[in-house]
This record gives structure tokens, C-alpha cells and sequence, in this order.
């Protein structure tokens, strides 16, 4: 798939019914020509792609970028595009047309197979190619060596004529193919039906040829030279090398989408797989409720429940509110807004301040009310504060306070955690929690997010995220 500053993804002529790209980032794309029947594009980013004259029944796009997207000659019937983002988006000439198939022979398999099949096949192929190497050398030389005006001028129409009648060969094969692809099944009538079309189509442009720039060349080579024999032969031994032609490119144009069609379920399968290492792993990052951290809780409670009823109804409650916050929120959605993150981890030191009393003083401030909306990663914030609580503030006998400030800087968005308890050590290691932030920050943001130490001027832990790369990230 095409990443910031990666190769643009490309699946042309492709079969990929039923594939699931929900949720994958798929901008710049080209899907052109392909079957992407019952495919699954929920909450994709197709922002810019190409899926002209493609297959796209039963696909569904809900919540979908197809932000000036081309689907133009592609069909759309039952076709899902609730919430989906289309401005800019090309509908043009959408119709029920056809996905490509597979190939039927494998003439290049045949060909690297060193039987006697792909021998023979081989050799004939050798030998046509040869004997047209040939032919144009012995016509070359007769222009070049030859002394006779009328002979040279004849030479020199044919080689002409071969040549506009070669390009006019590939470039209709290759325009008319695209529609016959979409429109005929069997491999066999998509061949029949070419060689008849370029039949009627190269003779009739071999006539027009000749009538405006040959007739009188021919008749002036015919009355000097009555006795050549090649002049018998009938019109259509002349047609055989464009139906040869055209079929041989137009075989050998479908051999090689087939495979980039094997090429494409490749990167597929390595985008799907990407895709579902990424989830797993971002699921395996989700922040969990330490158990010491329950396990001091439940016993500030048993301790608080004679002494000071209120205080543990207080603790249990907040507790309650906060496992609730935890387990009540959808495991596949990685982004929170920061007001959302900001309640979790005041709920969270108010349960640690029934327990440490006046020894914890906390302040939780976002400079600017705007960034509260912000989208960032779902617990990014609370195991920076455990860590806080647990390393900083527990090992104080004095009074400890911890800061959570939220700011913006050079278009970057800080997520400060700062606290007044002994040092970060110099050789630290990095520990669970910071580890797993550190992780889930490189997997969403890779180079655009980075978490740092200070102990200058004072503790903290900063979390800086590239504005412009939050806003990627959700698209």
C-alpha cells in the first residue's frame, strides 16, 4: 500500500472478490480493470485512486474517502456509499460490466517447461520470428541496393504500409481488448472475436492505404514486370500477419497480467497481513489496569471501610467509574479525543489520592481548549502517570504533586507528565508501560511521534506528536 514517502500501491486487472481493505490506507491506488466484487472498503482511505472499468458490485463503502477517486466505466450495482466522503469523485459511464478471468493456457509455462512441447512451441515461434527478421532485411536491402525506380518506389509503399497497419494493430488491439475483456468470458470467442475485427478493420484501412497512395505504383510495377508470381497470390495470405499478430500481443498482454494478478494477491495478502500484525499489536498495547494497582486499591478500601466509610465509598465509586472507562470502550478504535483521555487519568489519580492522602497533589492543565477535541491514541496517558505514582510519588516521604500539561508548540502537540519524585537514572531502561507507548506511538506515527526523558529543568516525560500526522492517521 502506498504510505507517506512509500511506492504507490498498484493491483491493475486484478481478482480480489471479497477481500476485506476496511479501515487500510489506500490513497493514490490503482485497482483500474479489476473484479473487486463484494469487496469491503469501510472507513478506507481511497482519496485520489483509480478503479476505472472495474467490477465493483455488492462493494461497500461506508465511511469511505473517495475524495476525487476515479470509478468511471465501472459497474455499481448494489453498491453501499453511506457516509462515504465523495467530493471531487468520478462516476462517469458506471454500467454492469464484467471482471477479467484467468488465463486457460499457460503458454509461457509450456515454454520454460524443457518437454517436448515447450520445445516445439519454442522452435515455432523461433522460426516465425526469424523468417520475419528476415523478411525485413531482404526488403531493407532491396531499397538500398536496388537501381530500378519503379521497384524501389513499390518496396518502399509496402514497408510503409506494414508499419502503419503494425501500429494500427497494437494500438486497436490494445483499446479493444479492454472492452472485450469486460464483456466476453471465454477465452476462446475473446480471440475469434479480435481475429474477425481485425480482419474487417486491417483490410479495409490496406484498401484506403492503396487507394489513395498505391494504386498507381502497383499498376506501374504490374505492366513491368507482368511475369512476377507473388502478384497471384490472393488478398487474404496478407491479412494472416495482423490476425497473428494481434492475437500473439494480445496473448502475451494477458499473460502478463496474470501475473501481475499473482503478484497482486501477493501484496494483498502482505497488506492484509500488515494489517492484521498491526491491530494485534496495537490490541496488545492497550493500557490494562495494573494489578498492584487494584490489588492497593481493594486494600485502601477494606482499610478505609471502619475508619472512614465515606472516604471508601469515595475510593470505590472512582475505582468503579474507572474499569468502567476501561472495559466500556470498543477494543478495534485506537483514537480517543484528549478531553476523553484527560477524565480517564483524573479519575485515576483521584483513586490513588484516597489512598496517598495529602502526599499527592496533582494539576491536570491544557493550555488551549481547542486541543481537547484532538484525536490521540487511546491510553497513552495513564500508565505515564502510574509510572508517576509508582516511581515518583511512592518512594517520597514529603508531599508529592504531579503535572499534566497538554500544549501546542511549532505545530507539534505535547503531552507532558511531570512529577517532583527522585530521578530518572541515566542508564534507565525503558519499563512496560513506556515501552508500550513508545510502540504504539512508532506503529501510528512511525517517524512523526517520539517520547522522551528529562530530568532538566525538571522531571517529566513528553509525548510530541506531529499535528499534521494525527490528522493523517484517521483518514
Amino acid at each position: 500500500m502506498e504510505n507517506k514517502g512509500t511506492k504507490r500501491l498498484r493491483m491493475k486487472a486484478s481478482s480480489l472478490d471479497g477481500r476485506d481493505f476496511s479501515n487500510m490506507d489506500l490513497e493514490n491506488a490503482d485497482f483500474s480493470f479489476s473484479s473487486l466484487k463484494d469487496i469491503n472498503f469501510d472507513g478506507a482511505n481511497l482519496r485520489n485512486a483509480k478503479l476505472r472499468f472495474s467490477a465493483l458490485d455488492r462493494t461497500t463503502f461506508r465511511n469511505t474517502d473517495l475524495r476525487n477517486a476515479d470509478l468511471s466505466f465501472s459497474s455499481l450495482s448494489d453498491v453501499d456509499l453511506s457516509q462515504a466522503r465523495v467530493e471531487g469523485a468520478n462516476f462517469s459511464f458506471t454500467s454492469h460490466q464484467k471482471p477479467l478471468n484467468k488465463i486457460d493456457f499457460n503458454l509461457i509455462g509450456a515454454i520454460q517447461n524443457q518437454g517436448w512441447i515447450g520445445t516445439l512451441i519454442a522452435i515455432v515461434l523461433g522460426a516465425i520470428i526469424l523468417y520475419g527478421i528476415n523478411a525485413i532485411a531482404f526488403f531493407t536491402a532491396e531499397i538500398y541496393y536496388t537501381h530500378e525506380p519503379v521497384r524501389i518506389k513499390l518496396y518502399q509503399y509496402l514497408v510503409s504500409q506494414n508499419i502503419i497497419a503494425g501500429v494500427f494493430t497494437i494500438l486497436f488491439t490494445q483499446q479493444f481488448t479492454l472492452w472485450l475483456d469486460m464483456l466476453v468470458d471465454k477465452v476462446y470467442i475473446k480471440h475469434l472475436i479480435l481475429s474477425v475485427a481485425i480482419l474487417i478493420l486491417n483490410n479495409a484501412l490496406s484498401i484506403a492505404i492503396y487507394f489513395f497512395f498505391g494504386i498507381n505504383l502497383v499498376r506501374n510495377y504490374r505492366i513491368m514486370y507482368p511475369n512476377e508470381a507473388a502478384q497471384n497470390a490472393p488478398w487474404y495470405w496478407y491479412m494472416w500477419g495482423a490476425i497473428i499478430v494481434a492475437n500473439t500481443f494480445y496473448y502475451f498482454s494477458r499473460a502478463g497480467k496474470q501475473i501481475s494478478r499473482k503478484i497482486s494477491d501477493q501484496e494483498y495478502q502482505l497488506l492484509n497481513l500488515e494489517k492484521l500484525k498491526t491491530r494485534a499489536e496495537l490490541d496488545a498495547l492497550q493500557a490494562r489496569i495494573n494489578p498492584h494497582f487494584l490489588y492497593n486499591s481493594l486494600n485502601s478500601i477494606a482499610s478505609l471501610v471502619h475508619d472512614d466509610p465515606e472516604k471508601a465509598e469515595e475510593m470505590t465509586l472512582l475505582l468503579s467509574k474507572l474499569f468502567r472507562y476501561t472495559t466500556g470502550r470498543k477494543t478495534n478504535d485506537y483514537f480517543d479525543t484528549i478531553e476523553n483521555e484527560l477524565e480517564m487519568v483524573d479519575t485515576y489519580l483521584k483513586v490513588e489520592k484516597v489512598r496517598f492522602g495529602d502526599r499527592l497533589k496533582f494539576n491536570v492543565e491544557v493550555t488551549d481548549a481547542a486541543l481537547k477535541v484532538l484525536q490521540v491514541p487511546k491510553f497513552i496517558l495513564q500508565p505515564i502517570v502510574e509510572n508517576a505514582i509508582k516511581h515518583g510519588i511512592s518512594k517520597m516521604a514529603e508531599q508529592g504533586y504531579i503535572v499534566v500539561k497538554i500544549y501546542e508548540k511549532d505545530n507539534w502537540l505535547h503531552l507532558c507528565v511531570s512529577d517532583n519524585g527522585p530521578a530518572f537514572p541515566e542508564n534507565m531502561g525503558a519499563g512496560y508501560g513506556i515501552k508500550s507507548i513508545q510502540d504504539k506511538l512508532k506503529l501510528l506515527y512511525g517517524e512523526n511521534a517520539r517520547l522522551e526523558l528529562h530530568n532538566d529543568p525538571y522531571k517529566s516525560v513528553n509525548i510530541s506528536i506531529l499535528k499534521t500526522a494525527i490528522d493523517s492517521s484517521l483518514n
